[in-house]
């Protein structure tokens, strides 16, 4: 790729790329700076709890598909594991199972990152971070067409705690943690009043559900018991079909919402980083009930999908043309096709890549700019403000690829074929990616056996020539 000069807020400094095979990322050292930890003494915390109060803004923007998306995280479970839990199964016989979603990296709090951010810029810890102004998230998007969000956080002490954590005040153990709060990782939310208003308790969200003013977009992390960090999938699953069973009665939280509940990542880094991710809600039609979707998908999908469905722009990073999710992908107002030719079988997902947030690989004064040319998924190219941020141009990585760069592979060297971005109705392509594939590598045991049918065959040929003759 072209190097790309990166347009940074405050003191961050410009940096230039150059992607090569052979320095495929930037110089990166092994130790990075530490963050100063947000972590307010209890007093204060309940000091700010009793005057603070939370912020339910509404809206009622129409959709292609959905005219709400709830995305529930449970945490750190194999697919097989997660499959064989009969209160998820109970619910897979309500919607529509994804076999080939994908988490990003491990630990949890990237992945949490890259859900609203589309990138996770090399975290490969779950220690305090603070993302700078310059980078922007899910909010900035839906905010340019007054789509009301939310998110709710278990046990949150109160609306907009940006502490690192807030523990079980009876027993001591882990509650509420920072890591899986996206959006109070990224100071365009957490150091604006207002916005951070909006990240609040499951108290509020049954308040919302019962005065019917639920926002659009909602994202709801359970505690580290109910979401199965801290106990088993056992316990997550019996929350998941508890907290649900209802809403999927309930007419109002039902209509014109879906459901996406998933995992933040697998429970290990041997296997792949494939995790259980269930699509439910009013928009799952019931001939779609039970059903499975083999197609790739990863945590990208979500803001892709969101975008695509109410005609909003891109953050240009790997969310500009990630695969989204059904129904929107089903649905006759969709114009994007999604990439089906993503060869899976070596994508693994569990190292992350170098970055200015790594603990391991940090890239000092280096940030990966956005592609900010692209048209994406939803045919609305990129946020205006990313574009006045950031330099114009490819961005840093290829960010137009269906599928996400694997740390292990390294930057554009992933198993995977390429894919060409089209629309449907027979419009012209938005762009090309042709990827070039590793050597195939042929095992022994494939030689042997080609070595066999040619020793049959010559045998069966000269049996026979004996015989004509």
């Amino acid at each position: 790729m072209k190097p790309s000069l990166v347009l940074l807020a405050g003191a961050i400094t410009a940096h230039a790329l150059t992607g090569t095979a052979t320095q495929p990322y930037p110089t990166y050292e092994n130790t990075r700076p530490p963050f100063s930890t947000i972590q307010p003494s209890l007093a204060s915390i309940h000091a700010v709890a009793a005057t603070i109060a939370p912020s339910s803004p509404t809206s009622h923007v129409e959709g292609k598909s959905f005219n709400r998306i709830v995305q529930i995280w449970l945490e750190n479970v194999d697919f097989s594991r997660a499959a064989r839990n009969p209160n998820i199964q109970w619910l897979a016989q309500r919607g529509i199972t994804l076999t080939n979603y994908f988490a990003v990296t491990h630990p949890s709090q990237p992945n949490y990152a890259a859900a609203v951010a589309g990138d996770y810029f090399g975290m490969d810890h779950d220690e305090f971070v603070s993302f700078p102004s310059n980078i922007f998230t899910v909010v900035d998007l839906l905010e340019t067409r007054n789509i009301s969000w939310g998110e709710y956080q278990e046990h949150i002490p109160h609306a907009g705690f940006r502490g690192m954590n807030y523990s079980n005040q009876a027993t001591g153990e882990n509650d509420y943690v920072r890591k899986h709060n996206p959006l109070i990782l990224f100071d365009r939310v957490g150091e604006d009043e207002e916005r951070r208003r909006q990240v609040k308790g499951f108290e509020e969200f049954w308040e919302d559900l019962r005065e019917r003013r639920l926002p659009q977009w909602v994202f709801v992390t359970p505690n580290m018991t109910n979401n199965a960090h801290d106990s088993s999938m056992k316990v997550a699953g019996k929350w998941t079909r508890e907290w649900l069973e209802g809403l999927l009665e309930d007419e109002y939280f039902m209509e014109g919402t879906l459901v996406v509940a998933t995992f933040d990542e697998s429970g290990g880094s041997k296997v792949q980083n494939r995790v259980f991710t269930l699509l439910l809600g009013g928009v799952i039609p019931r001939s779609l009930w039970g059903t499975t979707d083999d197609v790739f998908y990863s945590h990208y999908s979500t803001i892709s999908t969101v975008c695509a469905n109410w005609d909003l722009p891109s953050l240009g990073r790997w969310d500009c043309h990630a695969n989204i999710l059904p129904p929107l992908s089903l649905h006759a107002a969709n114009r994007y096709r999604n990439a089906k030719d993503v060869e899976i079988e070596n994508m693994y997902y569990n190292l992350s890549y170098p970055g200015p947030v790594s603990q391991k690989k940090y890239t000092k004064d280096w940030w990966p700019a956005p592609n900010t040319v692209a048209t994406c998924a939803s045919g609305m190219g990129v946020l205006e403000g990313v574009k006045q941020m950031w330099d114009i141009g490819e961005g840093s990585y290829e960010y137009t690829r269906a599928y996400p760069d694997d740390g292990f592979y390294g930057h554009g060297n992933i198993h995977g074929k390429g894919h060409e971005y089209a629309w449907k109705d027979g419009e012209e392509e938005i762009e090309e990616e042709v990827e070039v594939l590793p050597p195939v590598v042929v095992s022994e045991a494939a030689i042997n056996g080609f070595r066999s049918q040619v020793l049959w065959c010559l045998g069966y040929v000269a049996v026979t020539a004996v015989l004509f003759f």
